[in-house]
């Protein structure tokens, strides 16, 4: 095709858009990410993004850690590594993984830029264009981007307040395949779900395990909270059953520190080997520096110790919400009380949407996640919205469910008055620029 001639004179706000793969049709900026700019303002009270409170790391041993390991082991740290990670951090791996109940070799072990490579590496490895990933309903919302950027179709499958459903997984196989589809992994988050705050039990664990096992379907497990129960106890992972159908994915970004970007995922002999493969291609090592940080860590820190200072740093937050949930949330608004983890999943009041209410609580500085982002192509969650209680200080949590409260209730108050609100244009009273949720 001949280009135009406002393609050769460049007056297009991009000339190259003619020129993209088709895959980055589904390359969109996901909600949370498109709300960092406004609430990174310190007037905000930010109850969107999870941020894991790293203030709480022992600072100055860990500086004096890294300068020792500099010294030390600098050209080793500062050189390439191997495509599937340090051995011996592959080995603390294990460690690591023992309190989730996950055996397995240094060899299963591959290492990545975070779990969210991970993730990537899984995606790409498995899926063609157009296959068919059934994932929870809400989900993560940057697994939809990366099933999003390989072409993948998304089915929700129904949640209650043990995650998902088995009994909706297998209805929604059968039905993928009635319709010619194909579908390949289920993509779960078992322990202290993001955004949904619940957590699979035992039974259902094995129940959810069974119903993609009995489809021939690969399980996908996403752990990255798994150490993070308030109660101090750890939720067996489903990998711990399940050495053959089952890829987990960990990280070290919520019980260490997230801007090291170290994670891995355990995965059967010949998968192993296609995830090296990929990985290499992508960034064909990820940081020595990093592993080997992280590697130190775990050799001369109490790190497990620190995981029981983040639990009770987590479970004061969490208490400052629920406790502030309960007080000020009018009638009608419900919300999930998470075990561990970072989240809370509130619906709200009937004819209130989140989406629309979002410009009104940033004018009364309070931000949060709507719940249509955690749904591919924002088919669901329009009535609902995640809180992230991981990183404000508790007073400041408080003071963001106050805020949050009176937005609510001024919702509502519009509701009745002019029925029930669809654009936040539309409707009286004071604005702000919406952030770009595209």
């Amino acid at each position: 095709m001949e280009p135009t001639q406002q393609q050769t004179t460049g007056t297009r706000l991009d000339p190259w858009v003619d020129a993209y793969a088709a895959r980055t049709r589904g390359l969109t900026a996901s909600q949370v990410r498109a709300l960092f700019a406004v609430a990174s303002r310190p007037e905000v009270v930010s109850l969107a993004g999870g941020m894991p409170f790293v203030s709480a790391l022992p600072l100055d041993q860990i500086a004096d850690m890294t300068a020792r390991l500099l010294r030390e082991r600098g050209p080793q740290a500062l050189q390439y590594g191997s495509g599937q990670g340090d051995v011996t951090l592959r080995e603390q791996i294990l460690e690591v993984m023992d309190p989730v109940g996950v055996r397995a070799h240094p060899d299963d072990i591959v290492v990545t830029a975070g779990s969210q490579m991970a993730l990537d590496l899984v995606v790409r490895v498995f899926c063609d264009p157009g296959d068919v990933v059934l994932v929870e309903a809400p989900t993560y919302v940057t697994a939809l981007g990366v099933f999003s950027s390989y072409q993948c179709q998304v089915v929700h499958v129904p949640m209650d307040e043990q995650g998902m459903r088995p009994d909706a997984l297998r209805e929604a196989i059968a039905r993928v395949r009635a319709e010619g589809r194909t579908p390949k992994l289920v993509y779960t988050i078992p322990s202290f779900h993001n955004p949904g705050g619940v957590t699979q039990g035992p039974e259902r664990r094995a129940e959810v395990l069974d119903a993609a096992r009995s489809n021939g379907l690969l399980l996908l497990e996403d752990d990255p909270y798994g150490l993070l129960g308030f109660d101090g106890s750890v939720p067996r992972a489903i990998r711990a059953d399940e050495a053959e159908g089952v890829i987990y994915l960990g990280t070290f970004s919520k019980t260490i520190a997230a801007g090291l970007r170290v994670g891995w995922a355990v995965a059967p002999h010949g998968v192993r080997e296609k995830l090296v493969l990929a990985n290499e291609t992508a960034t064909l090592c990820p940081s020595n520096f990093a592993q080997l940080t992280i590697s130190e860590y775990l050799a001369t820190q109490p790190w497990f110790d620190q995981v029981k200072v983040f639990r009770e740093v987590y479970r004061e937050r969490r208490d400052a919400l629920l406790e502030s949930l309960d007080a000020l949330m009018p009638p009608g608004t419900t919300w999930t009380v998470p075990a561990g983890g970072f989240y809370s999943w509130v619906t709200l009041p009937d004819g209130l949407d989140a989406t629309a209410m979002l410009p009104r609580a940033v004018a009364a500085l309070v931000a949060y996640v709507p719940g249509t982002g955690f749904y591919a192509g924002g088919a669901g969650g329009h009535n609902a919205l995640r809180l992230s209680y991981c990183y404000p200080e508790p007073d400041r949590i408080r003071e963001g469910v106050r805020r949050l409260a009176g937005v609510i209730e001024s919702e509502l108050e519009i509701v009745q008055t002019f029925g029930s609100p669809t654009t936040a244009s539309s409707r009286p009273g004071p604005s702000t620029p919406t952030p770009d949720l595209a």
